[in-house]
Formats: C-alpha cells, structure tokens, sequence
C-alpha cells in the first residue's frame, strides 16, 4: 500500500513540475510577444499580459505543491532548532497540522471562490471565465494536502529519490 501510495505522490509531483514548468515556458514566449507587439508593430495585443499572469498563478500553485514534497519550501527553523529534540519532534507534527488547515482553507475557499465566479469572464479574454482562472488555487491547495498527509503518515520524501515507473513495474514483475 505505501509503494502504492509513494507512486502516485510521485507522479503527482512529476505533473506538478511538469505544469509549473510549462507555464513559465510559455510566459518567456508570451511576454516578448507582447513587448514586440507594442513596440516593433505598434499595436499591443491584449491578451499576452493576461495569459501571463494567469501562468504565473498556476506556475505559483503547481510550484508550491511541488517545492513543498522537495523540501525546497521556504522555512524558518531558527526557534526550533533550539528545542530540545523530543520538542522538535512535536512542533514538526504541529506545524504539518497547521499547513494541512491552510491547504483545506485554500482548497474549500478556492472552490467557493471558482464557483462564485463562475459565470463573469476576464475583460482581455471574454471567452474565458474567472472561475478557471482561479482554479490553481484550489487544485494547489489539494495537491499539498495530499503531500502534508504523506509527510505526515509516511515521513518525509524529499531525500528519496522519485521512483521512475518503468524501473518500479519491472522489479514488481521480477518478485
């Protein structure tokens, strides 16, 4: 069950770079677009400033719940690596329940907030509506919590290196 689980963790995490890399790939090809656009044509397009700061949220969000499972995240242990060692032990447990509270925060509220905004569009883009451009937040807050809960019952993966499917289902066959 646990390799199960770690399994697709990992391919979550996988699609979460993925997507957070992609979204600033196509930000780098958008925003000289629009530069060139203004400047060289003279005529500025309208939507490359939008669908820029769309890909940002979702490069934030997609990034975050990655960042989060590497341990790359930004924290501050100053304090708690004063404590004494079984105290840490205890204020790292707390601090996984804290970051599962904003995850579910961001996932019930960000869904509130999709579905409230559903039917306005974005003013650039008409035939897009504000509730997908706030999806990333909800689905972000999701993703993490799932990566809070594996942190929490099955320790911390950011030392471990990602299972490549092809070599898992192999040595699966071979046992």
């Amino acid at each position: 069950m646990k390799n199960t689980v770690l399994r697709f963790n990992d391919l979550l995490y996988r699609v979460c770079i993925g997507i957070a890399g992609l979204s600033v790939l196509i930000m780098t090809l958008i925003i000289p677009w629009g530069i060139f656009a203004r400047y060289v044509l003279g005529s500025g397009s309208s939507w490359p400033e939008p669908t820029a700061i769309l890909l940002m949220v979702v490069f934030t969000f997609f990034g975050a719940a990655a960042s989060y499972r590497a341990g790359a995240h930004m924290a501050v242990s100053m304090a708690v690596d004063r404590m004494p060692p079984h105290i840490r032990k205890i204020a790292a447990i707390v601090v996984q329940i804290m970051m599962a509270i904003v995850c579910a925060f961001m996932a019930v509220k960000g869904f509130k907030l999709c579905a409230n905004t559903w039917n306005q569009v974005v003013g650039e883009m008409p035939s897009l509506r504000v509730g997908i451009s706030y999806l990333p937040i909800p689905i972000g807050g999701v993703i993490t919590f799932i990566f809070v809960l594996e942190k929490l019952f099955l320790g911390d993966q950011s030392h471990r290196r990602v299972m490549r499917f092809d070599v898992v289902e192999a040595s699966e066959g071979a046992a």
